[in-house]
């Protein structure tokens, strides 16, 4: 009986770890084209003709 707890034990650690990597990779993904559509859609700097970054660092 306790084995048998043990692996459903580990099959649900496993289950939920690939679930959050799964969910971690949707996460990173989607802010790597927030990212991107950053340098395509940037404002124009106050300064004149240099264009601004969208981000302040």
């Amino acid at each position: 009986m306790v084995p048998i707890l043990l692996v459903l034990l580990l099959a649900l650690i496993l289950a939920g770890a690939g679930f959050a990597l799964h969910l971690l990779w949707w996460i990173a993904i989607i802010v790597l084209i927030v990212w991107a559509l950053g340098f395509l859609i940037r404002p124009a700097a106050h300064g004149g003709g240099k264009r601004g970054r969208w981000y302040r660092w």
